[in-house]
């Protein structure tokens, strides 16, 4: 709201420094000032309605170090990410822009899902909370709506660069920006570690006929579901311990926030030979707002824990950064970015495949964990919740960076 009042007065009335609201970097940094102060001062009011509420964490017994203390925190905090992210989003963000509303459909749908879930743990007394197919439906309708809008939406585009083979010296003396050919719908998408590093969906298909290119949604969407699906969960199983699901997402967000504002920037995408995607870098502006929104909640959530995020936070988080990542042309190195994510579900998936398949075999159920998801393997061996989190920040860093430097090492 405030970008349209600001460009508004700039364009009627030439108010000096109207025009600074036009530079994304310029409102992704209030994004984040804005975002991140409402979580922090905003965030304990909200803490200690939970409290008055008594929307506290019911906690199971699992023989866990310091577990009995966290009994009563209170939970549905992931309701101050969603306000500190929206709040900034709605003032100062491109709201008819398709990725922006791409992504607050993400939020607003994510979190009611988390929400339901939560409310049905703690005011209906069931454990088990929203029952598991609910928010399977859920994640598969929300992985529905972004694959048909990156699919058939005609704001969604990618530039290709004219290659000019007649170019003359002084032609390159004086260009200033790359020649990029029309906007095109396209499935394109990009390849980590790899020289020619664009990979169509279409091909999937096209390499039969040509003319089922028309048809890529039918295999383009189920990708999206499965690509939402699975990061939503892979956060919600990370989120176990104090801090390390948020903390974790930060780095995961702020690296998404460089891949946005690189392939919405004609320059840096031109330099770094990768694809000039129009109009993406407004998503900076959102990602700035949900990395200081995710700091600021931090800030109640390490250790001792003030306030957990809840199936309101933890599956708010993973649709947004799934949404990033397939939105920015990314999704391919999400087993590399959300590597601690990866991690913490393949570690479930495995501790109950083989323990059901040893059950069968040898009638007795074995274990490759002491406890999954990951995280609790090492509380079990004996480490303090605080040195595995700030150890699985680490490896989150050294994914990230891993993640940045595909930008040029192929």
């Amino acid at each position: 709201m405030l970008y349209y009042l600001f460009k508004y007065l700039e364009s009627e009335f030439q108010i000096p420094g109207a025009s600074l609201f036009e530079f994304i970097t310029f409102r992704a940094a209030l994004a984040f000032v804005f975002s991140l102060g409402f979580s922090t001062v905003y965030g304990k009011r909200i803490i200690n309605y939970l409290q008055r509420k008594q929307v506290g964490e019911s906690v199971r017994d699992l023989g866990l170090e310091g577990q009995a203390q966290k009994a009563g925190t209170p939970t549905m905090g992931g309701v101050i990410i969603i306000l500190a992210t929206l709040i900034p989003v709605l003032l100062l963000a491109q709201l008819d822009n398709i990725y922006v509303i791409m992504l607050i459909i993400t939020t607003v749908w994510m979190g009611l899902i988390g929400f339901t879930d939560d409310y049905i743990k703690i005011f209906k007394k069931d454990k088990g909370g929203l029952k598991g197919w609910f928010k399977v439906i859920g994640q598969v309708g929300l992985g529905l709506i972004v694959g048909a809008m990156m699919f058939f939406s005609d704001e969604v585009t990618i530039k290709e660069e004219i290659e000019n083979t007649t170019t003359t010296v002084e032609q390159v003396k004086t260009r200033v920006l790359p020649e990029f050919g029309p906007a095109i719908h396209s499935t394109k998408t990009t390849i980590p570690f790899v020289k020619e590093n664009e990979f169509n969906y279409e091909s999937l298909l096209t390499w039969i006929d040509p003319g089922l290119a028309s048809y890529a949604w039918l295999l383009f969407i189920p990708i999206v579901i499965f690509i939402v699906t699975a990061v939503s969960n892979g956060a919600n199983l990370t989120d176990g311990i104090d801090g390390l699901a948020a903390g974790t997402s930060v780095i995961i967000v702020i690296t998404l926030a460089l891949f946005a504002w690189i392939s919405g920037n004609i320059i840096f995408s031109d330099y770094l030979n990768i694809m000039y995607i129009p109009n993406s870098g407004e998503m900076v502006v959102f990602t700035t707002a949900f990395a200081g929104a995710l700091v600021g909640f931090l800030w109640y959530n390490t250790f001792p824990a003030q306030v957990f995020m809840g199936d309101t936070g933890s599956l708010t988080i993973g649709g947004i950064i799934a949404v990033l990542a397939i939105a920015t042309r990314k999704e391919l190195l999400i087993p590399v970015l959300c590597g601690v994510f990866i991690m913490e579900n393949l570690s479930v998936v495995l501790q109950v495949g083989w323990f059901k398949y040893t059950r069968k075999r040898f009638g007795e159920g074995r274990r490759i964990f002491l406890m999954s998801p990951l995280h609790h393997h090492y509380q079990k061996r004996g480490f303090h919740e605080s040195k595995i989190v700030v150890r699985f920040w680490i490896v989150g860093i050294l994914l990230a960076i891993i993640s940045i430097v595909t930008l040029k090492v192929r």
